[in-house]
Parts: C-alpha cells; sequence; structure tokens
C-alpha cells in the first residue's frame, strides 16, 4: 500500500465515523434550543474540547507552526496570547455567561448583547451583532476550506477546488443533521485528536534534531532566528510582541467559542471542563511551536512555511499513523468550520428576528441557510487571500472587539445600555477593519489591540455595577 493510498483510507474511515455521529445527534435535535445549543446539557469533557477546537482552527496546526519556522524564538509570544486567552474565557467569561443566558433563555450571543424582551433597541442590537458575525464568520469559514485545499493539494496533489469542494461537502452534511449536537461531539473527537498529534508530532521532530539542547544550539546558528524580538529595534520588537499578545484579548468575542459555555448544565461541569481546556491549550500550542522550529532546522527553504505540519509527518511516521496526523488538520479545519456555519446560521435565522413570532419551521430554514452560506464561503476560499495565519486574525480581531470587551463587562460588571452597546460594537469592528485595511497598521498592535480597548471604555462608560 503506497503512502498516499493509507492516507487516504485513514481520512476516508475518519469522514465515515464524522457523519456517523451527525446522523445519531439527528435524533436528539428536536427544536431550536437542541440545534444551537444542544438543550443546555452539555457536560464539561464535550464542551472543553469542542470549545477548544472550535477556538483553535487550521490556523492552529498549520498557522502556528509557520510562524514558528519562518519567525523563530519570536513566535514564542504566541503561546501566553492563546493560553491567556483561554484563561480569560474559562476563567472570567464562561461562569457569568453560563448563569446569563441560562436566566434570559438566550440562545446566542448577540441575544445575551441584546437583553430580554422588552429592552429598548433589542432589536437593532441584535441585528448589528448579526451583521459583524456574518461578515466575520463568512471569511473566517474560508479560511477553514484554504486549509482543507492545502492539505490535500500537500498530501494528494489535488487542485484547490477540488479539495475545498471535499471538506466542505463533509462539513456542512453533519452540521445539517445535528446541529449543535452533531458540532460538539464531532469536534471532541477532533480536539482529542488535534491534542495527540501535537504531543506525537513534535516529539518526533525534536528527537530528530537531537534534542532539546540541540534544537537551541543550532536555532542560534540562524540569523535572528534564537531572538525573542524582531530585531529591527526595541520599539519595532515591542509593537510586535504587544501585537501577538492582543491575540489573547479576542477569545470572549468569539461566538462560535464561547456559545460552549452557554450549553454548559452546571457550575460543576464548568470548574471540570476549565481544567481540561486550558491543558489543552498548553499541550497544542507549546507542541505546533516545537514542530515549527525543529521544522527549520529539518527541512529549511519550504516556499510555503504553512506546510510544515504535513512535510514532517509525511517524513517522520509510517502512512497509517501520518494519515492519522494529516486527519488532524482536518479535524482542525471542520471543528472551526462546523461550529462558525452553526453560528453564522443562527445569526441569520434566530437573530434577525428576535422579536417576531415563533417560527415552526426553524429548522427547516437553519439548515437550508447552511446550504447558502457555504457556498459563498467556497467562493472565498476559491478567489480570496491564500494565507492563513493573518486573515484569521483579521475575523478574530474583529468579533473580538466588538464583542469580547461586552460580553465581560455584562458578566462581570452589569449591563450595558443599549446605546453604548451598539456603539462599542459599531467602533470595535469598524476600527478593526479600517486598521486592517491600511498597511502600515495591519497585523499588530494598532488593528489587534486598539478597537478592543476603545471599545472596553465604550462599553465602561455605559455601563452599571450589578449591585447598582
Amino acid at each position: 500500500m503506497t503512502q498516499e493510498t493509507a492516507i487516504l483510507v485513514t481520512l476516508i474511515i475518519y469522514k465515515i465515523v464524522l457523519l456517523a455521529i451527525g446522523f445519531f445527534a439527528s435524533s436528539k435535535t428536536k427544536d431550536g434550543t437542541d440545534f444551537f445549543l444542544g438543550g443546555r446539557t452539555l457536560g464539561p469533557t464535550v464542551a472543553a474540547l469542542s470549545a477548544s477546537a472550535s477556538s483553535s482552527s487550521a490556523w492552529t496546526l498549520l498557522g502556528v507552526s509557520g510562524a514558528a519556522y519562518a519567525g523563530g524564538l519570536s513566535a514564542a509570544w504566541i503561546f501566553p496570547a492563546c493560553v491567556g486567552g483561554f484563561f480569560i474565557n474559562w476563567c472570567l467569561l464562561g461562569p457569568g455567561l453560563r448563569r446569563e443566558s441560562a436566566q434570559s433563555d438566550a440562545l446566542t450571543v448577540s441575544e445575551v448583547l441584546a437583553g430580554p424582551p422588552g429592552t429598548p433597541s433589542r432589536q437593532a442590537v441584535s441585528r448589528l451583532g448579526s451583521f459583524i458575525i456574518v461578515v466575520s464568520l463568512a471569511t473566517y469559514v474560508a479560511t477553514q476550506f484554504q486549509g482543507a485545499g492545502k492539505t490535500f493539494s500537500e498530501v494528494f496533489g489535488l487542485n484547490m477546488g477540488e479539495s475545498i469542494l471535499i471538506g466542505a461537502g463533509i462539513v456542512v452534511i453533519y452540521t445539517m443533521m445535528g446541529g449543535f449536537w452533531a458540532v460538539s461531539l464531532t469536534d471532541s473527537l477532533q480536539g482529542f485528536l488535534m491534542m495527540g498529534t501535537s504531543i506525537l508530532l513534535p516529539v518526533a521532530a525534536l528527537y530528530q534534531v537531537g534534542g532539546p539542547v540541540e534544537l537551541w544550539s543550532q536555532m542560534q546558528q540562524i540569523e535572528g532566528f534564537g531572538s525573542l524580538g524582531t530585531g529591527n529595534g526595541f520599539f519595532a520588537s515591542m509593537g510586535f510582541i504587544a501585537g501577538l499578545l492582543g491575540i489573547g484579548l479576542g477569545y470572549p468575542g468569539q461566538p462560535h467559542v464561547v456559545n460552549r459555555f452557554m450549553a454548559l448544565k452546571d457550575e460543576k461541569s464548568m470548574a471540570r471542563g476549565r481544567q481540561i481546556a486550558i491543558g489543552w491549550a498548553v499541550v497544542v500550542y507549546s507542541g505546533m511551536l516545537i514542530l515549527g522550529w525543529c521544522g527549520r532546522i529539518l527541512y529549511p527553504g519550504l516556499p510555503d512555511k504553512e506546510v510544515v505540519f504535513l512535510t514532517a509527518t509525511t517524513a517522520l511516521f509510517p502512512p497509517i499513523v501520518a494519515g492519522i496526523m494529516i486527519a488532524a488538520v482536518v479535524s482542525a479545519i471542520m471543528s472551526t468550520a462546523d461550529s462558525q456555519l452553526l453560528v453564522l446560521v443562527s445569526s441569520l435565522t434566530h437573530d434577525m428576528n428576535l422579536d417576531g413570532e415563533k417560527d415552526d419551521r426553524l429548522l427547516a430554514k437553519s439548515r437550508a441557510v447552511i446550504l447558502v452560506v457555504s457556498a459563498v464561503s467556497v467562493m472565498v476560499a476559491l478567489y480570496g487571500p491564500t494565507e492563513i495565519f493573518k486573515f484569521v486574525l483579521f475575523a478574530w480581531s474583529a468579533m473580538g472587539a466588538a464583542f469580547g470587551p461586552l460580553l465581560l463587562i455584562t458578566v462581570l460588571r452589569g449591563r450595558v445600555t443599549p446605546r453604548a452597546t451598539l456603539a462599542a460594537m459599531a467602533v470595535g469592528f469598524v476600527l478593526s477593519v479600517a486598521f486592517y485595511l491600511i498597511p502600515a497598521t495591519k497585523g499588530g498592535f494598532i488593528e489587534r489591540v486598539l478597537p478592543w480597548c476603545i471599545a472596553m471604555a465604550i462599553g465602561l462608560a455605559g455601563s452599571s455595577k450589578k449591585d447598582a
């Protein structure tokens, strides 16, 4: 059996398992609460692994390892940024968001921010939130399909169009069948697979290099590779570091991640889930950084730095094991894309008509919208920018600034006035987009941190303490 055949067989079996989970979950999906939040009965392991996998897309395996391959030791700042984001979510945001959404019976992040029925400008807040989610997640889903394209192109020699259609088709089918249950169960499997790969692959690469001491020695021999800064001066390095650390601020504002907190069944599950999720983050992000550094020593001169994961996998392991690890990349893609599709659908079907009459055909409409949104995302994937790392961080920062500060204020301090909510959401999103479009501010501290801080200031000015 050739390597390509072994990998293909492994991936086919894996995809059949995902579809079987979707079929099983379809029997548990009876209404909107089931479809969007799994009936609020999620346990700690499923919540932690699915939330972790959803927040850690193809960017985590391909992008982080690629950033370490290209940037050297300076990429290490990604670790405190991302693990810090997990800490903010599970320790500061999660407990309060679970209680807030349960008390108000809110199904989405936009509905939490809009407030209970009767709140002034409730529909306006919900619709603005829906607009931001649709714009951001449509591009974000497209990057996941691009990740699929890179994976299949590198391994099987397929063109990007074929690869994107294969990956998108599987995600759409099981998301349509089982909704939140299918997404959460498949994401849990995928999160476990990602963690296992993030242990085995870096360890094998580190062994191949000659161990930690040899890795450090060889990193120092590459100009600028062993420096924690950019090598372009103190202020440039500080701006670069602050920009990477700003990634962590985006975590509370990701609707496809924080909706797992809204679905948890109780406080005990929250506490146990916190331990699992933060441990997962430590393993996965440290593993991908080590892999990128080792990859630069083992495979110098790769034309596309983001394929170092795939290059190391096929070079270091026999075909069957390589197939399982490449399935981890597909897992990262699917676990984010399916969650984002579900949030997109909830925004277009539930949030856009928040104060309207109850729609008995909500499930059917939601499934139809999944098809439409997926088709749009496939087009963006085919004709949009091709570098996963930067494109993902744009969508991440935009939603992070629009929703994160307001969610944190709401659960920790108290509700924000509708006027301030609208202003904070709009300013956070618009500034993120504007700074992304300006070459001098794109991808740095100004894009990732400044809009978030301004939105936070607006939200605080319009909030009242809970005991007031």
